[in-house]
């Protein structure tokens, strides 16, 4: 690791551990809007505290709410399809602006993140790939069928993920449908072999806006909203 302290490269690892649907994606914004703040680009490891799925911003609640039996539905900040969340890894990248991240155009955010997700699931033993053309079967559904740069074994997507990018920083949110033989500690290990990074706690800032943010998660009016 290089000696020169410089907060645009390394990275803060935050594994927040299992949380209430809602606090989920609550957390995600919060650390969004704290991104400047935070300056560090932040990768978040986190589970569920009961199934559930989060499904995109722009998406139909009615038609979601047909889609899948999983409860309770939370929409995300983030586009996208729907994603299920009772046995996946999860993971979000929170970048501040200013970061090189920030300024790539999504379909380049987009691929370096899942070559970088592929990589380690190659290092930990796991010949995964990128999907080199879109291929949907099930529209609204982000794991049935598949997008470009989405991540392949054997041909089925095993990862995806979601972007929102405005001028507070740019939040990715990433699902991860692991295979039987794979080990998160090992895939989690193989991922910072890539990065400088430290370990990191979420500031206590960016805590409090989320627990103010939980209740909009969880409203009606939010997850309903069209």
């Amino acid at each position: 690791m290089s000696t020169e302290y410089n907060p645009a490269k390394i990275w803060m690892i935050v594994d927040s551990g299992a949380g209430e649907p809602a606090f989920n994606m609550a957390l995600d914004e919060a650390l969004l809007i704290h991104a400047a703040e935070i300056r560090h680009p932040v990768l978040r490891f986190y589970s569920w505290t009961e199934p559930a799925a989060t499904f995109g911003y722009f998406q139909r609640f009615a038609e979601v709410a047909k889609t899948t039996e999983l409860r309770p539905l939370i929409r995300r900040t983030t586009g996208g399809g729907i994603v299920p969340h009772d046995r996946d890894w999860t993971y979000s990248v929170i970048i501040p602006p200013g970061h090189e991240w920030h300024g790539l155009c999504a379909t380049e955010s987009y691929r370096q993140l899942h070559q970088w997700i592929c990589n380690a699931f190659r290092i930990s033993g796991v010949t995964a790939e990128l999907a080199d053309a879109r291929r949907k079967q099930l529209p609204g559904q982000c794991f049935a069928g598949h997008e470009k740069h989405d991540v392949l074994l054997h041909g089925k997507k095993i990862a995806g993920a979601a972007q929102r990018r405005n001028r507070l920083g740019l939040l990715i949110q990433g699902s991860i449908q692991p295979p039987e033989s794979a080990v998160r500690a090992d895939w989690q290990t193989a991922l910072l072999k890539a990065i400088q990074w430290e370990h990191g706690k979420i500031p206590t800032n960016a805590f409090e806006s989320a627990q103010r943010l939980v209740s909009h998660y969880a409203s009606r009016e939010h997850n309903e909203r069209r």
